[in-house]
């Protein structure tokens, strides 16, 4: 397994290339960049961070300062916009709370005990607590989103249904555990869900993993 695993990863960094993510300017930039672009397009969700960056607040202290109607107005692009004010706000205040505003120090704790914190912060699920595992933290942990159940149940690997403990133990136990290849991986996969392996209509034709895909259309 680990073998097929792999080569569908040469194949789709073959394809798309270095995919360079997270875009991202710091760690507390990443995550609130995760936050941000739950449900939404990266662009909104990037448009967004401009704007806090425009105004000066991209930090703990900054987004604590800023008065909750004012802050989901700047975040206004990323949609859901009083919710996701609500979510940066509780991240920062558990970063400023529980770790004095040392963001190193909340990165810091081990890998279980960081997600369960994580976790418990609303807004927080397992894809976004994972991405700032890997991304932000820096530690080995597989994301799995909605691209990902995708293209491999497409692929033959799982039940489209699979649940995401499942899918992301799936990957874990057949591949290293290596922060740069799950980094690639996941963006790989991102690339190839976002720009080809579409959910009604797929572009079959442009699909480097199609030779194994058992949804593939003529």
């Amino acid at each position: 397994m680990h073998d097929q695993l792999m080569e569908i990863y040469k194949k789709l960094f073959e394809h798309f290339g270095p995919r360079h993510w997270w875009p991202a300017d710091s760690p507390f930039e990443m995550i609130m960049g995760a936050i941000l672009t739950q449900n939404v397009s990266w662009s909104s969700a990037a448009t967004a961070i401009e704007s806090l960056k425009n105004e000066g607040i991209l930090s703990i202290e900054g987004i604590l300062s800023c008065d909750p109607e004012n802050l989901a107005s700047l975040i206004r692009p990323a949609r859901y916009h009083n919710q996701k004010a609500k979510k940066l706000q509780s991240f920062c205040q558990v970063a400023a709370e529980e770790f004095g505003g040392d963001l190193d120090a909340f990165l810091s704790l081990e890998m279980g005990t960081l997600r369960e914190r994580l976790l418990g912060i609303f807004g927080i699920g397992p894809e976004t607590a994972d991405c700032i595992i890997l991304y932000a933290a820096e530690k080995p942990i597989f994301v799995i989103d909605a691209y990902t159940k995708r293209i491999f149940s497409r692929l033959g690997f799982c039940p489209e249904k699979i649940s995401y403990e499942d899918l992301q133990q799936f990957f874990m136990s057949n591949l290293p555990q290596d922060v740069d290849l799950y980094n690639e991986y996941h963006a790989q996969i991102d690339a190839l869900g976002h720009h080809t392996c579409l959910k009604s209509k797929p572009h079959c034709g442009e699909c480097p993993a199609a030779y194994r895909c058992t949804a593939r259309q003529a």
